[in-house]
């Protein structure tokens, strides 16, 4: 039985499911999403959580002062990334000013292929990350998926080739015989029968 057993092991040593935690929460800090595994998660989100607070505390004098230094002392004990601290205390915790928890929501998206593992995305309050959505820059260059087998494979090989499609076009016109000339060719036949 596990009577008062707080905390999941996620088949790891200590050392390592700490520095997995730790690795994780910087992901979900820098890009206010992540796809893990349930448990992972489910793990992952009171880790999380405990930072925003700790920031939170930091900022509430509202000035800059010993109070917010120890915060970021002790969240850079456990994200060492500055940047990722510096946005922890600049951006999210500021949009977390009035919520008195739960910073971060789990959606679960389904089943991994490889092993059937439960997949589940967390992210922050607030970033409602759409996969979906396309970037700035995407929406000037957009190519059409080749289809089928066949498609991918001539894909594929231009890739390798370096060619693009107007290379492609300009090539076709090259190789078109002009309409004055004929380009029929003749190979002598061997005299003799068999």
């Amino acid at each position: 039985m596990r009577h008062r057993v707080a905390h999941r092991k996620l088949g790891r040593v200590t050392s390592h499911r700490i520095s997995m935690l730790r690795n994780q929460a910087t992901a979900l800090l820098r890009h206010e999403h992540l796809e893990t595994t349930v448990p992972k998660a489910k793990e992952l989100r009171p880790f999380v959580e405990r930072l925003i607070t700790v920031a939170k505390r930091g900022l509430a004098d509202g000035a800059a002062n010993a109070r917010e230094l120890n915060a970021r002392r002790l969240v850079m004990v456990d994200l060492q990334d500055r940047e990722v601290v510096t946005k922890l205390f600049d951006t999210l915790a500021p949009r977390f000013a009035d919520r008195k928890g739960g910073y971060t929501r789990l959606l679960r998206l389904g089943f991994r292929r490889g092993d059937s593992a439960e997949i589940a995305q967390v992210e922050l309050l607030g970033s409602e990350f759409d996969p979906k959505a396309k970037t700035e820059g995407d929406k000037g260059e957009e190519k059409p998926k080749p289809k089928g087998v066949g498609g991918r494979l001539r894909a594929a090989a231009d890739r390798l080739r370096g060619t693009k499609k107007g290379d492609e076009e300009s090539k076709k016109v090259q190789s078109k015989p002009s309409k004055g000339v004929s380009r029929k060719t003749t190979t002598p036949r061997k005299a003799g029968g068999s």
